[in-house]
């Protein structure tokens, strides 16, 4: 697509439902503080797997896979400082969010990178 309807979004694209949850710390039963991950909204997205690798910590193999989420545009994803403190549940897969872009600043898509398998939020 060229021209001004490269900035509209096909909707086909858009097929995972995702998650966006933001922390917060509460007080258990016992009055010590406990994060909690806590739904900040809901939306359709795409994710793209970008890149992969293994590294080995304390003896232990691990594997990280990094993606590309794209959404439409939402007003709670304006400031990439908070956008990095949030995590994208798609089922029963975890993203951690590591930063945002405003495609060319038009408020129509936000795209997002993170990563999968290493810290499960």
């Amino acid at each position: 697509m060229a021209g001004v309807n490269s900035y509209l979004v096909p909707a086909g694209r858009l097929r995972h439902v995702l998650t966006f949850q933001q922390k917060s710390t509460q007080q258990d039963s016992l009055g010590q503080p406990q994060n909690v991950w806590t739904t900040a909204f809901t939306c359709r997205g795409e994710i793209a797997p970008m890149s992969g690798r293994e590294k080995v910590a304390a003896a232990a193999a691990q594997s990280e896979v990094t993606h590309t989420i794209s959404v439409r545009y939402r007003s709670e994803l304006q400031v990439p400082k908070v956008v990095a403190a949030m995590r994208v549940l798609c089922g029963a897969r975890i993203f951690d969010l590591t930063d945002s872009m405003n495609q060319d600043e038009r408020n129509c898509l936000v795209i997002i990178q993170a990563r999968e398998g290493i810290n499960n939020g």
